[in-house]
């Protein structure tokens, strides 16, 4: 018997695809935010990057509004894949440390989002374009409103999303000894 690989019932109904597939895009996402925000520190400033720097500030804020969005659907599809798929096994080894981390992964990327929700709210109280009601998405991007310390928070969390899915890899099958 031959599978189908354009069978969209197969696809959408298979015990575990969902969350093998959804998973790329929180961490696409956190990782290409985190980029954006070391890259808008970096050039935060130099005068001549300064337009730069709150428009990778403004890209970060959205990656990672979409990648806090996009953890909700896989924390679910991989509750539902270890009940599904794993049939419930008993939660142990790696696969307890895989939904341990995996849970510890989404608090960080909505911790991480949420720091920099706050510091665009901060910029729209400051903000002197506030009064003249002429306020655009750039005017509070800037990453002068975000605290130094969440740039640590992001590195750890860049390095807890990578040990989760090398977790994930050996509980897919894709990372095998040998």
């Amino acid at each position: 018997m031959t599978i189908n690989p354009f069978d969209i019932k197969s696809a959408l109904l298979a015990k575990h695809a969902q969350h093998v597939v959804l998973i790329h895009f929180p961490i696409a996402l956190f990782f290409a935010a985190v980029a954006f925000d070391y890259a808008s520190q970096w050039t935060r400033n130099r005068t001549k990057y300064q337009a730069k720097s709150r428009t990778l500030a403004a890209a970060a804020y959205f990656n990672l509004l979409l990648a806090a969005i996009s953890t909700v659907p896989v924390v679910a599809s991989g509750l539902a894949a270890w009940q599904w798929a794993l049939e419930g096994q008993k939660l142990k080894g790696i696969l307890r440390m895989h939904l341990v981390l995996g849970c510890v992964s989404s608090v960080l990327i909505w911790l991480v989002f949420w720091i920099h929700w706050r510091a665009r709210r901060r910029a729209e109280e400051f903000s002197p374009e506030k009064s003249s009601g002429k306020l655009s998405p750039l005017d509070v991007a800037s990453p002068n409103y975000l605290p130094g310390y969440r740039l640590l928070i992001e590195a750890f969390a860049v390095l807890i999303v990578i040990l989760t899915g090398h977790l994930g890899g050996f509980l897919s099958g894709v990372n095998l000894p040998g």
